[in-house]
């Protein structure tokens, strides 16, 4: 009896795969009926299952062009990605759907997702920021093409977010020259840093670093070149001064300044 009931159901297991048992999903991805394929990949797009839906798109995105549904199919297509966080690949579908249907009511919102998957892809200041080039550059064309949509107050709020961490990238990396004593490199980089960015909050604290640099600079040279160098630092110590009176380093600017006056003073003696 127990064999008899084993056997019927290896059997029924049997048919049930060769006449496949399958799932819903791949009755359809197999059944080749382009409508019922996008019937149901519209479905699984709004109920959140964006790898089904973009699997059913890819079989019949050829079969629909040049039609109507092809430009619904498009755009989901893009956001598919975009909600799977393959955000290259989102970034460059909602591109392409921007300059095929330019006549299209979504081309704002595609321009606009455009650069935001590009910003998703923008990482720590400390790696490569071609990504955050891209989604600025992105995100001000949007701005300047459409100036009232809705989303430009959004678009600024990222580039300046974007902007920030592309000077703190510059930051560190005067810093970095800073520490390992190179102090020509590090005051070019903070005073590119200042050109780059003139609305930073650290242009206080930079341009202290910029005269330290500078007399760092000066007491390591030789001889023949101090002179000209604690001039420079007087220069840049006296307009540290003279633009922050109040600064919590002046202090110490004093300090590099009246040092500077005593060695250029030992100098003309020798």
């Amino acid at each position: 009896m127990r064999n008899s009931l084993f056997f019927s159901l290896v059997v029924l297991l049997a048919l049930c795969f060769s006449t496949g048992c399958k799932s819903e999903f791949e009755r359809i991805r197999t059944s080749g009926d382009p409508a019922v394929m996008l019937e149901k990949a519209n479905a699984y797009f709004d109920q959140g299952e964006y790898l089904k839906a973009q699997t059913l798109y890819e079989l019949i995105i050829s079969t629909y062009r040049g039609r109507p549904e092809a430009e619904f199919i498009a755009f989901n297509y893009a956001y598919s990605y975009f909600h799977l966080e393959q955000y290259i690949l989102a970034a460059y579908y909602f591109k392409n759907f921007a300059a095929t249907y330019g006549g299209s009511n979504k081309k704002e919102e595609a321009e606009f997702m455009h650069a935001y998957s590009n910003y998703k892809l923008s990482p720590s200041f400390r790696l490569d920021q071609t990504y955050t080039l891209k989604a600025i550059e992105a995100f001000q064309e949007f701005i300047n093409r459409y100036p009232n949509n809705e989303r430009v107050s959004e678009c600024n709020k990222l580039i300046d977010e974007m902007r920030q961490k592309l000077e703190l990238k510059d930051f560190e990396a005067a810093n970095l020259y800073f520490d390992l004593q190179q102090y020509r490199s590090a005051i070019r980089s903070y005073e590119n840093l200042l050109i780059d960015f003139p609305e930073t909050r650290r242009a206080e604290e930079v341009r202290y670093r910029i005269t330290r640099a500078a007399y760092l600079l000066a007491q390591n040279s030789f001889v023949e070149k101090q002179e000209e160098r604690y001039l420079e630092v007087i220069e840049k110590a006296e307009a540290f001064l003279n633009r922050y009176a109040d600064s919590d380093y002046v202090f110490e600017v004093q300090k590099m300044l009246q040092a500077s006056h005593n060695r250029l003073k030992q100098l003309k003696d020798v």
